[in-house]
């Protein structure tokens, strides 16, 4: 008789167990299938799985690598949860979301490959992956989830892909090591602490499409000198760019001067920075706070 799933719970805490072949008539690996499996260090999975379950694999800390087949369409919440081994994991093209804490606290993953079949990436997805250098997302993915990137230390570059429209609330929150980042002309929102202690950040380029910058959003971005804020740009929130301590320059190319917090530059030196907008608009920058304090206010050429 065939096995055509593996039920909840079914190997979870079998702390002796190092292997697992899950043949091609198993279907489905459900939640906390193999979870706590601590001594587990290679799985292979079928060609007939297509979801696998919430915490499938959560706590299996000697796990080194997953390879996913392309039956798979969805990666439940807390899949790989803690999995703190694991260094390379393969995601096929079929599947189409990363369910949130998918990869949460996997310390040693050093690369992932997002597939342009993924359209969504939820909230802490790879919240504390220490190890990670590097993101590219698709053009597929519409939405980065609330604190999806949080915590990746070592991360340094991300590249967004034009699809994405919204930048989840602390999606790359104290991303330290970050030093560029490539923000599309779809994104329309950048969340609350979005790049929040992003200390290696040194410029930021916010497209036209962006309308709202939310709270601390690249609050403490300590090595950011320039700043180019597009035409879009209508409300600019508390503390947005405040304790950018290194800001000489700030382009903002909006000809009607956005609603900002009074307390937007808060601890920035914009007094002795300066602030280039579009020619028309000088007058209007200079009556409006917190902008009329910048030590300069000239046209751009």
């Amino acid at each position: 008789m065939n096995v055509v799933g593996i039920g909840s719970k079914a190997f979870s805490g079998c702390t002796s167990l190092t292997s697992i072949t899950i043949p091609e008539s198993v279907t489905s690996i459900g939640i906390y299938a193999f979870s706590g499996c601590s001594s587990l260090t290679s799985i292979t999975i079928g060609s007939g799985v297509t979801s696998i379950g919430d915490d499938a694999f959560s706590g299996c800390t000697s796990l080194t690598s997953v390879t996913i087949p392309n039956s798979v369409t969805s990666i439940g919440i807390y899949a790989f949860y803690g999995c703190t081994s694991l260094t390379s994991v393969t995601i096929p093209n079929s599947v189409t979301r990363i369910g949130n804490y998918a990869f949460y606290y996997c310390t040693s993953l050093t690369s992932i490959t997002i597939p342009e079949s993924v359209t969504s990436i939820g909230n802490y997805a790879f919240r504390n992956c220490t190890s990670l250098t590097s993101i590219t997302l698709p053009e597929s993915v519409t939405s980065i989830g609330d604190e999806a990137f949080s915590g990746c230390s070592g991360l340094t570059s991300v590249t967004i892909g034009s699809g994405v429209t919204s930048i989840g609330g602390s999606a790359f929150y104290g991303c330290t090591s970050l030093t560029s980042v490539t923000i599309p002309n779809s994104v329309t929102s950048i969340g609350n602490y979005a790049f929040y202690y992003c200390t290696s950040l040194t410029s930021i380029t916010i497209p036209e499409g962006v309308t709202y910058i939310g709270d601390y959003a690249f609050y403490g971005c300590s090595s950011l000198t320039s700043i180019t804020i597009g035409s879009g740009v209508t409300s600019i929130q508390y503390s947005a760019f405040s304790g950018c301590s290194g800001l000489t320059d700030v382009y903002c190319y909006a000809e009607n001067v956005p609603s900002t917090s009074s307390y937007a530059f808060d601890n920035s030196p914009i007094s002795s920075a300066t602030l280039h907008v579009p020619a028309g608009s000088v007058n209007a920058y200079k009556a409006r706070g917190p902008w009329q304090y910048f030590g300069s206010i000239v046209a751009i050429e």
